[in-house]
């Protein structure tokens, strides 16, 4: 099992599983006995108690969100990230540049992230990756960077844990969210199987839409201009990544005057 407390595991039922337990979420606690589980997830009906504990038990061993109970229950660890204030929580925006648009096969070749705390930036992550394949040049000539560059950089299983110890429990933030969180999801799992970050996340593509409609477009050079923010070396995961925290706390310092004060209500905003 990982170390790293970020990483989940990337079953479905264990997903599941976890709906099921915030569901159910009484006061502070949250526990669903584990032949319930067994019966309703697993679809595996009539187990005696120890038996459905073992089963279920081996579907959640690697994953720090859930455990199981002396008195053979499944217990949620993690609160929901869902209803955390938005002036509480850490922001990882993040922005990487890949081989190409689709994974697999294509790889990242840059990761560049900065830490929002309270409306301010006050940390950044950034490095050069190895992809082990060859860039292509349209993909070269696009971001500027070349087989050279990456040549003796590291890969991303040299930077894995680098990463994960930044992202921590933060919630992560990209200008098109679902494109970034896939890319390094799928170099997680070649390194640690079948595992995921756990991060929530928000896209500034979503929340631009919402705070300021009526936009020609929600490109990011086109967001960025709307809030007087420049972007340096477009087109690097440094820059668009900076570029981007900087617009998110725009965004939200947008939300807070709309009274939008977790992140549930920022995506129903």
């Amino acid at each position: 099992m990982s170390t790293h407390q970020n990483l989940v595991s990337d079953s479905e039922l264990v997903e599941e599983t976890i709906r099921m337990l915030r569901e159910s979420r009484s006061g502070s606690a949250a526990r669903i006995s584990a032949s319930f589980i067994a019966d309703r997830i697993l679809q595996i009906p009539d187990l005696d108690d120890a038996l459905a504990a073992m089963v279920v038990s081996e579907m959640i061993k690697d994953d720090a969100r859930l455990r199981l109970g002396t008195d053979g229950t499944i217990e949620l660890l993690c609160p929901n990230a869902e209803t955390r204030p938005l002036c509480e929580t850490d922001f990882v925006i993040v922005d990487v540049e890949t081989t190409g648009a689709k994974t697999p096969p294509c790889r990242i070749t840059e990761i560049g992230a900065y830490r929002v705390r309270k409306d301010q930036i006050i940390d950044e992550f950034e490095t050069l990756i190895n992809p082990e394949t060859p860039i292509p040049p349209f993909i070269a000539r696009l971001t500027g960077i070349t087989d050279e560059m990456v040549r003796d950089a590291p890969r991303f299983g040299e930077v894995v844990d680098d990463w994960l110890r930044f992202a921590g429990h933060s919630v992560l933030v990209a200008h098109n969210a679902s494109f970034d969180v896939r890319f390094l999801n799928h170099e997680i799992a070649r390194v640690f199987s079948e595992r995921r970050m756990g991060n929530e996340h928000l896209c500034t593509v979503k929340l631009s839409r919402r705070v300021v409609p009526g936009l020609q477009n929600y490109r990011l050079h086109t967001v960025a201009e709307h809030f007087d923010v420049p972007i340096y070396n477009r087109h690097r995961a440094a820059g668009d990544s900076r570029a981007t925290a900087e617009v998110f706390i725009h965004l939200l310092d947008l939300l807070h005057r709309n009274n939008v004060r977790t992140i549930a209500e920022a995506r129903r905003f």
